[in-house]
């Protein structure tokens, strides 16, 4: 079952023999068991892709003429998996895929234009290199130097004078934001509360009491075998091959 930040420390600090509390706030401990629950948590979440992080997104428009190729990544974005930009019309929108090519190759792409042409425009990288970007035809490869901003080859300056947010289409893994408050549910499927509780219970005692607890160890070991199998609700996990066997 899912469990508050508050039901996890008052548990946690239970198994400790600590002082007992109603806040997150009453107590040192508490306050340091809510933060070792608040690491634990992001690192269950850096070890896959969750479903639950994956969301549809659109990217914030640079909003500056000088950028007219440029679209801002969220600030918590962990993954960006694909990238569609509408070609279309007002009335007929044409969403299409927009290629991802790495720094490097992006940049040897767009070098062989000629900058003297009319469609060729100069845009200068926030880190003050100039790029060579088509300005009359939509988007086909797209690139990120710094993780911030995403960066295409083309745009159509007849449509728009910079990308826009609302034409663009993402699917993107997203790290939720912690809310520390007594009543808060950490974002995590059912399944991952108890290696999220075990894992840092285990933490707790190495940290606050100086021992190991091996009852939260194994179980932690257990919970994090398990969930290495399944991670997904609604599609299953990962399949094995049954060998014959029947179900």
């Amino acid at each position: 079952m899912k469990m508050t930040l508050l039901e996890m420390v008052q548990d946690i600090l239970n198994d400790m023999d600590a002082d007992e509390v109603n806040g997150l706030d009453d107590t040192i401990e508490a306050q340091q068991v809510a933060q070792i629950i608040k690491t634990t948590y992001y690192e269950i979440l850096g070890n896959r892709n969750w479903p639950f992080m994956r969301k549809l997104i659109q990217l914030e428009s640079s909003g500056s003429p000088s950028k007219p190729n440029y679209l801002r990544l969220p600030d918590n974005l962990k993954e960006l998996s694909s990238f569609k930009y509408d070609n279309g019309t007002t009335t007929d929108p044409l969403l299409q895929d927009v290629v991802y090519k790495d720094p490097d190759a992006f940049l040897r792409y767009i070098s062989t234009r000629n900058p003297s042409l009319d469609n060729v425009s100069t845009v200068v990288d926030y880190g003050g290199s100039k790029l060579l970007i088509v300005n009359d035809q939509p988007p086909k490869y797209w690139t990120s130097f710094d993780d911030t901003y995403l960066v295409t080859d083309a745009y159509e300056v007849s449509k728009e004078t910079t990308l826009q947010q609302s034409k663009s289409q993402c699917m993107a893994y997203l790290v939720p934001v912690w809310n520390r408050s007594n009543e808060a549910i950490p974002e995590l499927p059912i399944d991952a509360f108890p290696a999220l509780l075990s894992e840092a219970k285990s933490t707790a005692f190495l940290v606050l009491k100086q021992v190991a607890n091996q009852k939260a160890e194994q179980t932690a070991q257990r919970q994090q075998r398990w969930l290495s199998r399944k991670a997904w609700r609604a599609a299953g996990g990962i399949q094995y091959p049954n060998y014959g066997r029947k179900k």
